[in-house]
């Protein structure tokens, strides 16, 4: 299924500007989702109740309000609040170009596609060459959805990413954690490096892994479908802490000795992209084989809202 843009923009620096279509860089894989329900299978459904007298609040009653003080609010209305909001720009305009390893990642928060538009193949190829060839990314303002985004636009593979970043306000130091400073010998330092080179690879492949824990959910799932029951694997025992201080460099030499473990690997026949149709496959595996007192159970029950 084709990528759809979620917006027309324009990439604007200094007197050139870029028609841009925005696509979202990531896709949910879809957390499994269970639902509240009374004990009779019913759904449940969820309500506001005033403090003051314990009666429920319809929502065309509600007002929203900022607690200056304990208990003491100010009241806005839902105009006073739009009037509030950043409007949504259609430009991203670049400030600056800076070293392309220069923003922490732990500053980075959604990230974003951008594709050239229509008359913009030219432009928006000669700007991405260009922050290659320089080792530089920019720095961008962009109003969307009622917020003011610092932006970082950065190149890669195939074109360019837009990649929204956090206000400094917004990201803890680890000033704030009180670590006590520790000296580390040559040894010990020797040691851990030899370790890292041990276990080092050259790139990370993202399709090694794959999502064990919604696997285990939705086998379960499948399980309970077909009226089987679910067994669950013994957890396993972790020692309890006895604040014995450990053997740095023993521990590092027996981490040298150990031969390093294979990441799991998705299945070759089963690819990546496929799996939301293998998952609904499953189920109705699961369901064919039921015992005939159990109600056959159809795929889409587990999705079910």
């Amino acid at each position: 299924m084709a990528a759809r843009s979620i917006a027309s923009l324009t990439l604007s620096f200094g007197l050139v500007s870029i028609p841009v279509k925005l696509y979202s860089a990531t896709e949910s894989s879809g957390a499994v989702k269970f639902n509240l329900l009374a004990k009779d299978g019913s759904r449940l459904k969820q309500q506001y109740v005033s403090e003051k007298d314990q009666s429920v609040v319809p929502r065309s009653e509600m007002v929203k309000g900022y607690e200056f003080e304990k208990d003491r609010f100010v009241l806005f209305s839902p105009e006073e609040l739009k009037a509030l909001e950043e409007s949504s720009s259609p430009s991203i305009d670049i400030m600056a170009f800076i070293p392309a390893a220069s923003v922490d990642p732990l500053y980075y928060d959604k990230a974003y596609l951008l594709a050239p538009d229509k008359r913009g193949a030219k432009p928006y190829a000669l700007l991405a060459e260009a922050m290659r060839k320089s080792g530089r990314c920019a720095l961008a303002k962009w109003a969307w959805k009622a917020k003011q985004y610092v932006v970082q636009v950065r190149p890669a593979e195939g074109g360019l990413v837009l990649q929204q970043l956090l206000y400094a306000a917004e990201v803890r130091s680890h000033k704030e954690l009180d670590i006590e400073p520790v000296d580390v010998s040559q040894g010990e330092l020797q040691l851990a490096l030899q370790l890292i080179d041990q276990i080092s690879t050259d790139s990370y492949d993202p399709t090694q892994y794959v999502d064990e824990e919604k696997q285990r959910i939705l086998a379960a799932i499948d399980q309970k479908i077909a009226g089987k029951q679910v067994v669950v694997a013994a957890a396993h025992e972790q020692a309890a802490s006895t604040g014995q201080v450990i053997d740095l460099i023993e521990a590092l030499r027996a981490s040298l000795a150990r031969k390093p473990a294979a990441p799991k690997k998705a299945a070759a026949s089963e690819p990546q992209p496929e799996v939301a149709s293998r998952e609904r496959k499953g189920a109705k595996r699961a369901a064919s084989v039921a015992a005939p007192a159990v109600a056959p159970a159809p795929a889409k029950a587990r999705a079910r809202k």
